[in-house]
């Protein structure tokens, strides 16, 4: 059976960092091209970010072995520093993301429309796993180690 309409998905982790350090690992392209993967077989080569109202974002996904790549992106709607980011995709889905500090720890709650192509199930993994690589590089970053 065929869903109508798009299904709101969520997402979330905490991260032991402090929330503009957390702001900057996710927002920063030197940040996001080594963080931005499902999995350890994708690199994100490059990413390109104006973080403001009406801005663009870019990041280029490839699997390491260039049998296929993509480009993810849309225009920023909302920006507001340390707690929110709302954005639509290039497919026209919404995505809002907001940043609790918690002292010295962030939880980060993502919610985005699902899309039709793929099960509710396996889009909630992928976005999960690539928030779970924020939060390992994130706080692997803010103890000083430098990742590879």
């Amino acid at each position: 059976m065929q869903r109508e309409k798009p299904e709101m998905i969520t997402v979330e982790t905490t991260v032991h960092a402090p929330v503009d350090n957390v702001w900057t690992y996710w927002t920063e392209p030197e940040h996001i091209t080594k963080w931005y993967v499902a999995s350890k077989e994708w690199h994100a080569p490059k990413a390109e970010n104006d973080l403001r109202a009406d801005g663009k974002f870019i990041t280029r996904m490839e699997a390491k072995d260039g049998s296929f790549g993509f480009d993810f992106g849309g225009i920023y709607d909302e920006v507001i520093l340390h707690d929110t980011i709302a954005y639509t995709l290039d497919d026209g889905r919404k995505v809002t993301i907001a940043f609790t500090s918690q002292g010295n720890t962030t939880k980060i709650t993502e919610v985005f429309e699902g899309e039709f192509e793929n099960s509710i199930e396996m889009q909630r993994n992928g976005w999960q796993a690539i928030l779970d690589n924020f939060k390992t590089y994130s706080e692997q970053a803010d103890q000083g180690i430098t990742l590879v």
